[in-house]
């Protein structure tokens, strides 16, 4: 049987003279099918945008030999919203086929610092790319724009800072200014010299996106960590109104609902200590000589909690805000002087695969995020938000959770409402209600998880330090989150009071 001369084809090709015959009689049997001008495909199954997607860079070289993928496309490395690629070719016609649009343009063939690419394209370097997009460009109505806009610009090119630095940015500037008179973009390099400048705090020029202007005033903030408090603020905007009333207590009681919450916010983060030994640092002065700076640690976290009048203090404006994080940790980190006790970090830190904000854009990314606190109305809503915000901030070398919690419990403390408490057992439920809007922008786990805390803690009856231990025990609190998980065993909602 003579073999079929499609076979080994690949999954889409381009018909040619020595294949027409029998792309032909492939069509008439059904084994192949066409998807666009001299193109075909084997595949007669999925839909033929899938099908071009999945090959888009051979299509796009095979209908445009030595192309060189310019404008837009060359910054976003992908199709634009409706479709179109953009590429410098001798070829003059638009290629339009399903979920795909190739328009060419002329202009100067590929430098030497533009990239070799997939089927022989060719990719223009970031200071091309640059360059081509500052150009300005007409389009037909309904078309996406051949170039990006000057915000979108803006935000590209605070991304670069953002991600690599600004001897990055500088970097590009000068490769710029190389190429610039062989492609005849003198004009368009005094632009983007401009539009770096001001980025960079170096030139009076104008700036259209709030990014670029935090940028250029030296107040830089992480955009997709404010995209996420943007979304805890509308759920908690959205969900109705919690008011939890503190109950009055005996000093005993409320010596022990801060004690309480100092160890259970230091187990959270790996602090560990029987509850005699913790009671013996906090009410005794006992410190273990074995393990003095971790016994320093609960012991700052509680001299903040326990304190009436620290614990009433919230913030009013940015500064505000610098101004009692700082102080806070210092109190909470006055152990550990190699952490350095109220300073913002000067080194990227990370939990996991999760990468916190960067040193240089702490202050700025808190400000943008105060900006949503304050829009918030009730306790319970700016104590959560306020919690994430600084979590997810990570503004500091070590202790930001536990930073975090006792800013949240500030906001629950001033307006004498119940404060969050974190026990050991609801540890893993904290924390994965957190990734769940770090890692996927869902607020509502967080929401829910908090909102349960501060009923588990309304419920019990914080009076003696004996007493309450044992009511805590009858909740399940101290039981460790894998072996409880494994059990079915989960926090109970205390029901022991008459």
């Amino acid at each position: 049987m003579p073999k079929n001369p499609l076979a080994d084809l690949p999954e889409v090709f381009l018909s040619t003279t020595a294949l027409s015959d029998a792309v032909a009689r492939g069509r008439a049997q059904g084994l192949v099918r066409q998807l666009g001008p001299r193109l075909y495909t084997r595949n007669l199954v999925d839909p033929p945008e899938a099908i071009i997607r999945r090959h888009l860079w051979q299509v796009v070289a095979a209908y445009m030999p030595g192309a060189l993928i310019a404008d837009r496309t060359a910054i976003e490395n992908a199709p634009a919203a409706d479709g179109s690629v953009f590429v410098v070719s001798a070829r003059k016609r638009d290629v339009i086929l399903p979920g795909l649009t190739i328009r060419p343009r002329q202009g100067p063939s590929p430098l030497d610092s533009d990239r070799p690419y997939i089927g022989g394209l060719h990719l223009s370097s970031l200071a091309r790319a640059y360059l081509d997009n500052i150009a300005p460009s007409r389009r037909r109505t309904g078309e996406v724009s051949r170039t990006l806009s000057r915000a979108e610009l803006e935000n590209r090119l605070d991304d670069i800072v953002r991600r690599t630095g600004k001897a990055a940015l500088n970097s590009l500037r000068d490769e710029a200014r190389r190429i610039a008179p062989a492609l005849n973009r003198d004009a368009e390099m005094i632009e983007l010299d401009r539009l770096i400048g001001a980025l960079l705090g170096t030139r009076d020029a104008p700036l259209e996106t709030d990014r670029a202007k935090a940028r250029g005033a030296g107040a830089p903030f992480d955009p997709d960590r404010v995209k996420l408090f943007e979304a805890l603020y509308s759920e908690l905007r959205a969900t109705a109104p919690v008011m939890r009333q503190a109950r009055e207590r005996s000093g005993d009681g409320r010596a022990t609902l801060a004690f309480f919450e100092a160890y259970f916010s230091n187990f959270i983060e790996g602090t560990e200590f029987a509850v005699s030994e913790a009671a013996d640092i906090v009410f005794n002065n006992v410190i273990p000589s074995e393990r003095p700076a971790d016994a320093h640690d609960v012991l700052g976290t509680w001299r903040i909690v326990s304190d009436p009048v620290e614990m009433t203090r919230c913030p009013r404006t940015p500064e505000d805000l610098t101004a009692l994080l700082k102080s806070r940790h210092a109190t909470l980190m006055s152990a550990r002087p190699d952490k350095g006790p109220g300073q913002f970090k000067r080194e990227a830190n990370r939990a996991g695969q999760t990468f916190f904000v960067l040193p240089d854009q702490v202050e700025g990314t808190l400000a943008q995020g105060f900006d949503l606190y304050r829009g918030l109305e009730t306790p319970f809503a700016r104590a959560v938000y306020m919690m994430f915000l600084i979590s997810e901030v990570h503004p500091f070398a070590d202790g930001n959770g536990r930073i975090a919690r006792i800013m949240m419990n500030a906001e629950l403390v001033a307006e004498t409402e119940e404060r969050l408490v974190i026990p050991t057992i609801f540890r893993s439920n904290y924390l994965s209600a957190l990734k769940a809007l770090s890692n996927v922008g869902n607020p509502r786990p967080l929401v829910r998880t908090l909102d349960f805390a501060q009923r588990w803690v309304a419920a019990l009856p914080w009076t003696t330090l004996a007493e309450t231990e044992s009511a805590l025990r009858e909740t399940n609190a101290f039981m460790d989150p894998g072996v409880a998980d494994d059990a079915g065993i989960r926090l109970q909602i205390y029901d022991g009071l008459a």
